[in-house]
């Protein structure tokens, strides 16, 4: 099969969500005058060391925000943000903050998820997650389409749960990374195995 996406694929579910899998889940927190707010993003990565630098696209609208979702609306009004990051532990919870609740209301609250403040950013995070990256946001760039904007920040600081330190490394093996597979589909990767670069 071959499709170009502008002339459509005759699928019943847009195939391009599940090509690029699996993807993490930037689970992004932000504050703004109207309040905190907290949502799943599955376009989402890491791009870059030194700095430490993450992104991650949001594609759609809401009809109290034209053009653009709460999470972006309180990047560009206040500069920073949180990425949570969702184990599968807490996979009820990150589905339960991206209900599309009017501008305004407190995903924390109306989800049950307990906030905690950030360090180096006036954010709060989510308290039980397993790291939490606070980013100072460094583009806000448009793309195409009706509502596609990219967000970069820089890490200024991290959180990690203690009990996913293990030997010295970031291990989150016990609880899973939570990740996005498309459509409707998510996994929780759990078993793991090392490889050498080649010299």
């Amino acid at each position: 099969m071959f499709y170009r996406p502008e002339a459509g694929h005759g699928l019943p579910h847009n195939p391009f969500n599940a090509i690029v899998a699996p993807r993490p889940i930037g689970w992004i927190s932000t504050r703004g005058g109207d309040g905190d707010n907290l949502a799943p993003y599955s376009f989402f990565n890491a791009v870059a060391y030194v700095p430490p630098q993450v992104m991650f696209a949001s594609t759609s609208a809401k009809p109290d925000r034209p053009g653009m979702k709460d999470t972006l609306a309180h990047i560009a009004e206040t500069g920073v943000f949180c990425v949570n990051i969702a184990s599968a532990a807490l996979k009820d919870q990150m589905n339960a903050s991206s209900a599309p609740l009017p501008a305004g209301v407190n995903e924390f609250e109306a989800a049950g998820i307990e906030p905690a403040e950030c360090t180096t950013i006036n954010c709060p995070r989510v308290a039980a997650a397993p790291a939490s990256l606070e980013c100072r946001s460094t583009r806000i760039q448009r793309l195409p389409g009706e509502a596609n904007w990219l967000v970069i920040g820089t890490v200024t600081g991290v959180h990690l749960r203690d009990d996913c330190i293990r030997d010295g490394r970031f291990d989150l093996s016990k609880d899973g990374w939570l990740t996005r597979l498309g459509y409707r589909d998510y996994a929780a990767v759990h078993d793991l195995f090392e490889m050498e670069r080649p010299e």
